[in-house]
This record gives structure tokens, sequence and C-alpha cells, in this order.
């Protein structure tokens, strides 16, 4: 008997059967709204450029839980692993999402995906995002053409799949419809999610894209939610923080170090984030008070940070990994929970009186949300 799946795991159902030549006809993204994309053309080959996207709930509602936070999560990774994308860093909040992306070089993503053995590797890289109806069908309208002579309408049916890598128009509007779909499903809702298409901003090297991701990460420390930049789960550089080598690629692609160096560069980050993220005192001139404080972590708290170079304690990065991969996992009963938390405790160098009252508080300060969603309140 198959296992009902739960919300998350939902969230990962692949395409519906193929429609057949209906996809000759795909439709386009709308040209109408003005976007700025790096150049392209001779001389620009190899070049990928970064952008900054972001997109906001209709009215701005607060419409996402961790659950929900979780699965545009998922959906962000697995359609940029599809498409194409590289993911730099992210946060999704209550009520918007940021992504700071880098599109691959498409003429080297897709180069496998033509020639003799091109055919092939398309259909087994659309296995991850379509069902196996949907390619069934598939094939079989492309072995249908290819018994008619019809060569070139078997390319021109695949180049409506390849156009679609390293595309921001449409790995924007997959994350978005997939994720709206899944989510108006979950809730019983109808009609529109999001408010408007995305924003996008093309994002220079050097400088200009330190800044903008030290800004995407601090989104949870100016919204007054964390401390800790370290301690907000749904953002680049908490997953990053926690060990994860995928984030932790992207943020060495914002500090231009090599790849798999974030455990060794991680301390120049939080330094940047730390410098970035200091609260700000301005003057006021429409209320009485005569200044505003701009939310952030103290300037005491940062200066801290940066002269210890950013460095976090094996402690202090065992129990990040702890936290960011308990929250958010579908684990079972209360009693299970309990187990599970006493053995991470112990794990992070608790003592006994200490695991034990910390079990306790954290039974009953633990929430459930939909779908057995957990989160500990360390």
């Amino acid at each position: 008997m198959n296992k009902e799946l739960t919300d998350l795991q939902k969230i990962d159902c692949k395409t519906a059967p193929y429609q057949g030549a209906i996809y000759r006809k795909m439709r386009r993204i709308s040209k109408s709204h003005t976007r700025i994309f790096g150049e392209t053309g001779d001389g620009c080959e190899g070049q990928e450029y970064a952008y900054h996207v972001m997109s906001r709930t209709a009215g701005g509602e607060f419409l996402f839980g961790n659950e929900e936070k979780e699965g545009l999560k998922k959906l962000i990774w697995k359609m940029a692993q599809f498409f194409g994308v590289k993911v730099l860093t992210y946060c999704v909040m209550d009520n918007h999402f940021h992504i700071l992306l880098r599109l691959k070089d498409k003429g080297r993503f897709c180069s496998k995906f033509y020639g003799v053995e091109g055919e092939a590797n398309l259909l087994k890289h659309m296995k991850s995002m379509y069902s196996q109806a949907f390619l069934s069908k598939l094939r079989l309208e492309i072995e249908g053409l290819r018994s008619l002579g019809l060569d070139d309408d078997v390319e021109a049916l695949l180049d409506q799949f390849r156009e679609r890598f390293c595309d921001l128009s449409t790995y924007m509007k997959e994350v978005k419809e997939r994720f709206s779909r899944w989510y108006n499903k979950k809730h019983g809702r109808t009609g529109t999610l999001w408010q408007g298409r995305f924003k996008s901003v093309l994002v220079q090297d050097g400088d200009a894209l330190r800044a903008m991701s030290s800004y995407i990460d601090l989104n949870p420390i100016r919204a007054g939610i964390v401390s800790d930049p370290k301690d907000y789960r749904w953002s680049g550089y908490a997953e990053a923080t926690a060990g994860s080598s995928r984030a932790g690629r992207g943020l060495c692609d914002v500090m231009d170090v090599a790849t798999d160096t974030f455990a060794k560069n991680q301390g120049v980050y939080r330094c940047w984030l730390f410098g970035d993220g200091m609260e700000v005192i301005e003057n006021q001139r429409v209320k009485d008070s005569g200044k505003v404080r701009r939310k952030g972590v103290s300037e005491e708290v940062a200066e801290k940070v940066i002269k210890l170079d950013g460095k976090l304690s094996r402690y202090d990065l065992l129990r990040s990994k702890i936290k960011y991969f308990s929250d958010g996992l579908v684990i079972g009963s209360q009693s299970f929970i309990a187990a599970q938390r006493r053995m991470m405790l112990e794990k992070a160098g608790d003592t006994a009186d200490d695991v034990e009252a910390k079990v306790k508080r954290g039974r009953r300060k633990e929430t459930l949300s939909e779908g057995s969603l957990v989160t500990w309140r360390w």
C-alpha cells in the first residue's frame, strides 16, 4: 500500500503527463516588462552574470510559515540545479524571498544536450522534473516524427526544452508557479499568490556582489527576527554555516575564493555581515524624538566579531549544524523528538543537568506546524 506523501514531499512531485505537440507552441515569457541582462554575443561567451531577484506575496501578506519557507527553499535549489542556475545566497521571509544567483553559460551548459548523445542526455536530465508518463509520450512523439523523416522537427521540439535552460525568467517563473500550485492546494486556496512579476537587478562582481549578498543574508537581522544571521535557517549563510556544501559554494563565489573553501573563509564573510549589519542611528526630521534606529547588530557585538576575524568556535559551529539540520524535519512523536534532542544536546557538550533542563524547556516551547514540521527553541 502506497504511503500518503507529506506536504513537503508533494512539492517534489514531477510534471504531469505530456500534452503532445502542444509543446511546439510552448508559451513564451512576455517581453513587455523591461529587464537588464548581461551582454551576449561575440566576445561574451563564457561570461556568467549575477542577478538579485526578489518577489513578494500579493498585498505583502505574511503567508509563509516554517513549512512554506522550507518548501520554497527546496524549489529554489531544485529548479536551480535543473535549469542551469547557480544560487549564491538566498533568504525566504514571511512574505517575500530574495535570491542572488548566477546564470551559467548557456552554450557550455547545453553542449551536452546536442550531438549524437545529446538527445539521450537531455531526456535523462529531464527525469528529475518530468514524470515517466510525460517522458514516455515525448519519446513516442520523437519516434513518430523520425519515422516520417522529420528530423528537423525533432530538433525544433527538443529546442523548446533546451532554450529554457540558463534563463532568468524561466527559472523564476517555474519557482513561483510551482510554489503557487503547491501552496494553494495545501491551503485550499485559489487565486494569485504573488504581487506581479519578480524584480531583478544585474549585479557586478566584486564589491557590488558582496554588498548584495550581505543585504540578503541580513534580512532577518533587519526584521528583528534573530540577533545573529546564522540562526535564521532559511538563508544561504545559515545553511552554509551549518555545513551545506551547496550553500558554501555559493558564498565562495561571492568571496571570489576556491569553490570548496567556505569553512576556511567563513570568517571573512561573517565579518562582512556584521560590519554591514550594524544598527544605524540617523537624524529623523518628522518625529519629535529626532532620531530613528535602523535595526541591526550593536556596534559592540560587531566589533567583537570583527576582532575575532569572524571565527566561530567548534562548539558554535556544531550547534549551528545541529539546529539547522534538526529544524524543519518530519521526525515523529514527541517522545522520539525528545530522545533525539537529548542526544544532540549531549553531542554539543552540554552537561547532564543542562540536557534535562533544555529537553523539558524544549518540550514546552517546541511548535508543530501543519505537516508535523518541528522547530526547536534553543
